[in-house]
């Protein structure tokens, strides 16, 4: 990608991904092919997925708070039988978040085709082993956060959740586009002793909005949706990583004084908000060099976790 592609026009196409851009916009904005946007997001999305991997660890968060948020690929779950040629992976997708409500990092991410006990025991395994202390999380009423919660954490956690009380289902005209008003909710301790006060899933539920307005692929009643899986998780992957490092958080540079601050910064993780810049080398040092006679295996990472 890098012999094929200047690093300028790498930089301009990462930032038109994680500000929403659909890639076929992307690609009649840059003048370079789809399949050239779409490749430079797969090995964006390789890179970026690793990273996360290796570095986001030993997160000492006092208050994590999970949410899923909806999206397809290819088709709705309901349309999937009678789509033409529908690949492995159409259908609904949920994307599970688990957020740092301090930091407002993203520790954990995980994507399902439902919400499931298993998704949810996915998201859980992998959020305990990136915690280094106790924690207390708060989900919404879903029943597949208990068995997750109790098998990941055991008795080391305080654990509550935020059930929503909804209204009466709109009328039939409006059902497509006005959701069931939510009329309250009620707060529930299911384990441990959380602080009654941070029983909230504010932060995750404000992250699924900055989610669907920095992804072309979550904004509804578009044509911009999924047609891979796979293209759709290596979005997720790049998104996460610019959201934790590359993107300065309105809230935490106040609370900094006005310094700029990304997730990563106020979780410790690292020193200094990086660019896309820095985003393009680390996909760069990610891929193979080429020698005359192909590639000969991968540059050494250039970033240091």
């Amino acid at each position: 990608m890098a012999n094929r592609l200047s690093k300028d026009k790498q930089i301009q196409i990462l930032n038109l991904l994680v500000e929403g851009s659909s890639m076929r916009s992307i690609s009649r904005v840059t003048g370079v092919s789809i399949n050239t946007v779409t490749k430079l997001l797969v090995d964006a999305g390789e890179a970026c997925a690793k990273f996360h991997d290796e570095t986001v660890r030993g997160v000492q968060a006092r208050k994590v708070q999970c949410d899923e948020v909806w999206s397809f690929c290819y088709a709705k779950r309901r349309n999937v039988e009678r789509a033409v040629a529908a690949p492995e992976g159409a259908g609904d997708v949920w994307t599970w978040t688990g957020i740092d409500a301090d930091s407002k990092l993203i520790v954990s991410w995980h994507v399902s085709p439902g919400r499931d006990s298993d998704a949810a025991i996915e998201i859980m395994d992998d959020m305990r082993a990136r915690l280094e202390n106790r924690v207390q999380i708060t989900t919404d009423g879903l029943k597949s956060y208990l068995e997750a919660i109790e098998g990941a954490f055991g008795g080391d956690v305080d654990y509550a959740q935020l059930v929503k009380l909804y209204g009466p289902a709109p009328a039939e005209d409006a059902r497509r586009y006005s959701p069931v008003e939510c009329i309250g909710a009620r707060k529930e301790t299911v384990q441990g002793d959380p602080d009654w006060d941070h029983i909230s899933t504010s932060y995750v539920e404000r992250q699924n909005l900055t989610m669907r307005m920095g992804m072309r692929r979550f904004t509804r009643l578009t044509n911009g949706f999924s047609k891979k899986l796979e293209n759709h998780c290596h979005m997720l992957a790049l998104y996460f990583v610019h959201y934790n490092f590359c993107r300065p958080h309105t809230k935490l540079n106040k609370r900094a004084g006005g310094y700029k601050t990304s997730p990563a910064m106020a979780a410790g993780l690292t020193d200094q908000v990086y660019d896309v810049d820095w985003l393009v080398d680390l996909v760069n040092a990610a891929q193979p060099v080429l020698g005359k006679r192909g590639p000969y295996g991968p540059r050494k990472s250039a970033i240091s976790n």
